[in-house]
């Protein structure tokens, strides 16, 4: 969902080569785009844009996360106690929602809850009116389900299946059901889980770009991340998104250094998860289970069909043969495979490193380095494509660079 494309640079290509020219004598360094963040920068007015998009951001992001992690609860806990064909492969779908492209997420959203869209082609033909708009705060909040909550759901249902065997038969033993059952022995691991889940979600709403920008984007709707955008790419007023961008890292670097805090290591150590005695199970605990199943089906699956359906249509054959298709395909597998060769010695390095302090008793430096795995949730994409610019710009011909820059950014 953070991943970098070329098009700010393809953009910059643009610009006059006088603008430019102003722009480099300001930024010697990468570091230097964050030097021009004064707060002179942000005048009155500015000060209440910043204010509504940090409040909004806020908003959209607590809203979502009420809604993905609170309707996960029920739905891992469904899951996690019944048996059923297909489970371990609607697991593996709910994981790939977080890697899903956006846009194509997007798409399918847009052709399930479009103003053209099936339930708006339903309710016209009753002569009834959509009872909510897709663009907005409403959208927002339905695309950012739609991808969290079945990633949430699966890391509950793996904090689930990590209740000893022992205290699963002990509650069976005792006699527990239902509530009762839920309260003393599945809600202490799903609360030991919750901290890291509602984090993760906040961070990746909080900083999200690609769904505000679909479906928001105005300036009702406008996050910091798209401000960030807006400022460098249509302004091209470095000062103000470095600004910005300094201020989504403090507000950033805050929540991930509280939700660092509170986390608690969880013991990894899945056990068999058996399904609940007859005696113990009900007819209505099967289908208040099967609902919150079926409705997270509904979620994710039409949405996903639509995109496949769509795609297979008379055209396909005209764009699998244009050359331009294969040209982009090959500079993503590039891009990906670069990053991934990149990524893995940087994180082998920061986790030897890791090791070689705790094992020196360097706790609080293993800790430290350690947080770097959560930069791509507080630094801005957009700032760091920017800043590799200005740095490289002195050096040589970027643009000619902007394929490895992009692979960089991602790593």
């Amino acid at each position: 969902m953070n991943n970098v494309d070329a098009q700010p640079f393809s953009n910059l290509a643009g610009q006059s080569r006088g603008q430019l020219g102003r722009v480099i004598n300001w930024q010697r360094t990468l570091g230097a785009v964050l030097t021009q963040s004064r707060l002179e920068a942000v005048r009155p007015v500015a000060r209440c844009y910043l204010r509504h998009v940090t409040l909004f951001s806020f908003k959209q992001a607590t809203l979502s996360v009420v809604l993905s992690v609170g309707l996960a609860i029920p739905v891992a806990h469904a899951l996690a106690r019944r048996q059923f064909p297909g489970k371990a492969w609607l697991l593996k779908l709910f994981a790939m929602t977080l890697v899903l492209p956006v846009l194509v997420g997007v798409f399918g959203l847009v052709a399930i809850y479009g103003r053209s869209g099936w339930i708006a082609q339903a309710f016209a033909y009753f002569d009834a009116a959509m009872p909510f708009s897709l663009y907005g705060l409403s959208g927002i909040l339905l695309a950012h389900v739609f991808f969290n909550l079945p990633f949430s759901a699966q890391l509950m249902v793996q904090a689930l299946e990590g209740i000893p065997a022992d205290q699963r038969r002990l509650a069976t033993q005792l006699g527990l059901r239902g509530w009762q059952r839920f309260r003393h022995l599945e809600w202490p691991y799903l609360r030991q889980s919750l901290p890291h889940v509602v984090g993760l979600v906040f961070m990746l709403c909080f900083t999200s770009f690609a769904t505000v920008m679909a479906l928001g984007g105005g300036p009702k709707a406008t996050t910091i991340e798209l401000a960030i955008y807006q400022a460098i790419h249509f302004d091209f007023d470095l000062q103000t998104g470095a600004a910005l961008a300094l201020w989504q890292m403090l507000l950033c670097g805050t929540f991930a250094f509280i939700v660092q805090t509170l986390t608690r290591p969880i013991a990894n150590t899945p056990s068999e998860v058996q399904p609940l005695p007859s005696a113990l199970d009900s007819r209505t605990a099967k289908c208040w289970d099967s609902l919150w199943i079926a409705l997270t089906l509904l979620l994710v699956l039409p949405p996903l069909g639509v995109v496949i359906a769509r795609g297979l249509n008379p055209s396909a054959l005209i764009v699998l043969s244009d050359t331009a298709l294969w040209q982009a395909t090959m500079h993503s597998l590039l891009i990906a495979t670069g990053a991934t060769v990149l990524a893995f010695v940087l994180a082998t390095s920061v986790i030897l490193a890791s090791r070689h302090w705790r094992l020196n008793g360097r706790k609080k430096q293993a800790n430290g380095i350690e947080t770097l795995g959560a930069m791509i949730l507080v630094v801005p994409s957009i700032v760091l494509s920017t800043g590799l610019f200005l740095l490289f710009r002195q050096f040589s011909d970027v643009f000619s660079l902007a394929l490895w820059l992009v692979m960089a950014v991602n790593a």
